[in-house]
């Protein structure tokens, strides 16, 4: 459970009302060229209302229709890990398969991390142990869609500790600078309420550039942190990012679904040689 404690400073909270208000309205399918790609923390099934209802998360990933989706929070956290959701369900109503999991039997995914994607296969798939004091992971998916390409996706959900996720920022920079030519998506929960240099993910900016524009979506009922976030290493393939915002979604988890426009046919056109150099 996330808290606000403390309170923030004044001036962070100002830049993310102020980009929560400029954010404009998300292209549709008939204006935009690509995929669309979404995270999404379920928040284990339970409502802003405290109710365990997981047909209701699937009614909110349905609504969102994306093309791939990365949730958090899918998964019971102790125990055997029983998966939350009604993945036969999702398949026959929007579409989506889940990117299996080597040797989990009850869990959807790995650290409650789950991948889902509609019409296409699945290349490659690793589980990664992401370091600090939580258990916490990372599912890397290289997928193929029939859609708009080669995509790897890198779903994770860092830690509430800033050391963790400093370290886990590196884990994670060491994947996605592996293979520079694949067009990579990070995307998750990943707890980092900064926007200034003592942020975690100002490590990624050394990589990637200046990141995307944080796009509040905690709490869902009135976003103000910027904790879900999606990153890519190929600028010129990512639209804006905007938060799912709809009464249906403020009310089945305390995060908003965010979500963006992948349009993977630059990444395919990269000149033979530039990949060389890349790799």
């Amino acid at each position: 459970m996330h808290r606000l404690g403390g309170g923030l400073p004044a001036n962070i909270l100002e830049r993310i009302r102020m980009r929560r208000d400029q954010a404009e309205p998300m292209p549709g399918r008939a204006e935009q060229a690509g995929v669309l790609v979404a995270s999404y923390n379920v928040h284990k099934c339970v409502g802003t209302d405290g109710k365990f209802d997981p047909e209701r998360t699937g009614r909110v990933i349905h609504e969102i229709d994306a093309d791939v989706i990365a949730l958090q929070e899918a998964d019971k956290r102790f125990g055997d890990r029983t998966g939350l959701l009604d993945l036969t369900r999702l398949e026959r109503e929007a579409g989506l398969t889940a990117v299996p999991i080597p040797g989990q039997l009850k869990a959807h995914g790995w650290h409650g991390n789950v991948v889902l994607f509609r019409r296409g296969s699945v290349r490659d798939v690793h589980q990664v142990k992401l370091p600090g004091l939580e258990p916490r992971g990372a599912v890397i998916a290289e997928i193929e869609l029939e859609a708009g390409g080669i995509v790897r996706i890198v779903a994770a959900h860092f830690g509430l500790l800033r050391r963790s996720r400093t370290r886990q920022v590196r884990a994670i920079l060491d994947i996605m600078n592996d293979r520079r030519e694949t067009p990579t998506l990070l995307m998750g929960d990943l707890n980092e309420w900064r926007l200034n240099d003592r942020s975690a993910l100002a490590m990624f900016e050394t990589a990637f550039g200046e990141l995307p524009p944080a796009v509040p979506s905690f709490p869902s009922r009135l976003p103000l942190l910027a904790l879900d976030r999606l990153i890519s290493n190929r600028k010129d393939i990512l639209s804006p990012v905007v938060a799912h915002d709809t009464p249906l979604a403020r009310l089945a988890s305390d995060h908003l679904p965010i979500k963006a426009w992948v349009n993977l046919s630059p990444a395919q056109s990269v000149p033979v040689g530039d990949k060389l150099r890349a790799a």
